[in-house]
């Protein structure tokens, strides 16, 4: 059993407790739940167990257990790992929150809308005495960007679209760089990354004007070996989030680029009249962008998500990038992210 510890947010002086139980919600939706996964995934020792409501089939590999289960285990934390449309709790799933705080738990939520604004939630937290951790809420003492060169050596992700595996690749690359002895600190900017990692600013809840000055704040000046691998959100091309996005490759100001995708969308997700932009055309965007900071960014890799193909597919398609781009191409879950690491040297 994972032993009680305490997560540090950014810029936050209130701390996450570990362990954590992970709620999966009522659906069915594996998009929805990538907070869970990621955190299972890449912190597996800081999580109990998982809870899924009514007949929702989701999973991400962590032991089934009730609330009360996960708490007398020692469960801290009753994790709300998923999204919806809104950034809101949904009813159903209420039931599973307020147990979980009345078996003692604080609840920590990525969410955009405060679990305060719950009148159910709050007086349930009031009444035990647990905390409500709100991941996406306090970032007020931001500035806004300079784009002053900072010493030391930035990568970032972007994408196509969101959910193409930005986060999953950022910190992959992190992991094989630590292996590969290289001085390395991932720098989330998501409610996933910030759980995962522990510290953050999940930057899609930033103002518009200090989106730039926050992931300054986030990966300052450092030694000039120090790399800073910085977790990307949303796309230019997508309408939703493309304002997130652009304040990220400003305030990166990052010397190389990770364009990340998934194989097969066939459009901007959940917005069927939004064909995918070709890959050609994002790189080249991104690239434009992120050289009003930094003129000598350059794209250093391709991060291709081939969930949905054969492995003979993912071989072909992931060859014929190389040979397009002239730079590695890689799945971090099926190849590993070592060749792409080597060239960093």
């Amino acid at each position: 059993m994972p032993q009680t510890e305490k997560v540090k947010r950014a810029n936050q002086k209130e701390t996450i407790k570990t362990p954590y139980h992970l709620f999966l919600g009522c659906g069915d939706s594996e998009l929805a739940i990538k907070t869970s996964r990621g955190i299972a995934e890449f912190n597996p020792d800081i999580c109990i167990g998982e809870i899924a409501g009514g007949d929702s089939p989701l999973t991400v590999g962590m032991e089934k257990l009730s609330i009360k289960e996960a708490a007398e285990k020692g469960a801290k934390t009753f994790v709300i790992g998923l999204a919806n449309a809104g950034g809101y709790v949904e009813p159903e799933w209420e039931p599973y929150i307020i147990e979980a705080i009345g078996n003692g738990m604080d609840i920590a939520s990525g969410l955009h809308r405060k679990l305060e604004e719950f009148p159910a939630i709050k007086e349930a937290a009031d009444k035990h005495g647990v905390e409500l951790h709100n991941v996406r809420h306090g970032y007020t003492d931001l500035k806004t960007g300079t784009g002053e060169k900072r010493s030391g050596k930035r990568l970032l992700a972007v994408g196509t679209d969101c959910s193409v595996g930005k986060m999953y690749s950022t910190v992959a690359i992190t992991n094989e760089m630590k292996k590969q002895g290289f001085d390395v600190e991932f720098k989330a900017t998501g409610q996933t990354g910030v759980l995962v990692a522990g510290s953050g600013i999940c930057i899609d809840a930033v103002v518009a004007d200090f989106i730039a000055g926050g992931i300054e704040e986030l990966s300052p000046s450092n030694d000039e070996n120090h790399w800073d691998i910085i977790e990307g959100q949303g796309s230019l091309y997508n309408p939703a989030f493309a304002g997130v996005s652009l304040g990220l490759l400003h305030g990166a100001q990052a010397d190389i680029l990770i364009m990340c995708h998934e194989a097969g969308r066939p459009h901007i997700k959940g917005l069927p009249h939004m064909p995918m932009p070709s890959m050609a055309d994002c790189i080249e965007l991104n690239l434009k962008h992120a050289r009003l900071t930094n003129p000598n960014a350059k794209l250093g890799g391709i991060a291709l998500n081939c969930r949905n193909l054969s492995a003979e597919e993912g071989a072909m398609q992931r060859a014929a990038l190389e040979e397009e781009f002239g730079v590695p191409c890689f799945d971090p879950m099926i190849t590993g992210t070592a060749v792409f690491v080597e060239t960093l040297k």
